[in-house]
């Protein structure tokens, strides 16, 4: 039986193309803004282009962030995607102007300290060893990037010994930068898997395969 999954439209990201690229895993899936059915999905992906604060502004006001914090309560799936991964942080700061997040990770979306921004194009990342989402992936695969903004510092402590701690895959664009995060049933990357060619869409696979 396949899996059903909801890409959340909140006004922002790719939401058709994302929606193709998640189908090709064999999953069903519909685009909505729905409350209910992103509540109901095996698995929700929340996208996102642009600035931080328009997107987190978005997602506040057709209840996004409220969805997700109810979906992961429970135990179920979130991926977000670019600025869908940067809206799940602490804050994100542009142009000197702070702006909320949704808090589910401490941290700061700031300017990437790079002689040329945006980071536009493939990059190659270094992922943790027990990776679902990069599983059968090698170290020279290459993913598709286009950013200004990111997550320079991981601060999020272990809450305990006995909890197994967030994997955090990072790439580098002048300096390091979180480029995924697997944190139980809240997954997210900065780069676009359903613009990454096969390596993205082994990605969504992976992802999909956890549902």
């Amino acid at each position: 039986m396949s899996k059903r999954v909801v890409i959340l439209d909140y006004g922002s990201g790719n939401l058709r193309s994302a929606q193709r690229a998640v189908e090709r895993t064999g999953a069903e899936v519909a685009v909505t803004g729905d409350p209910h059915a992103a509540l109901e999905a095996d698995g929700l992906v929340v996208p996102g282009v642009g600035a931080f604060a328009a997107c987190s502004e978005g997602l506040r006001a057709a209840g996004g962030d409220r969805v997700i914090g109810k979906r992961l309560a429970g135990g179920r799936p979130v991926l977000g995607i670019c600025v869908g991964m940067q809206v799940l942080f602490d804050r994100g700061v542009e142009h000197g102007v702070a702006s909320r997040g949704c808090a589910e990770w401490p941290g700061t979306v700031e300017r990437l300290r790079a002689p040329i921004v945006p980071h536009m194009g493939w990059n190659t990342l270094r992922a943790p060893e027990g990776s679902r989402l990069f599983d059968g992936l090698g170290a020279d695969e290459r993913f598709y990037f286009v950013h200004s903004y990111g997550v320079l510092e991981w601060t999020l402590e272990p809450a305990s010994p006995h909890i197994a701690p967030p994997l955090v895959t990072w790439s580098t664009h002048g300096t390091p930068f979180v480029a995924a995060v697997e944190n139980g049933p809240l997954a997210a990357t900065q780069f676009h898997p359903e613009k990454s060619g096969d390596a993205g869409a082994r990605v969504l696979a992976n992802w999909v395969g956890t549902l």
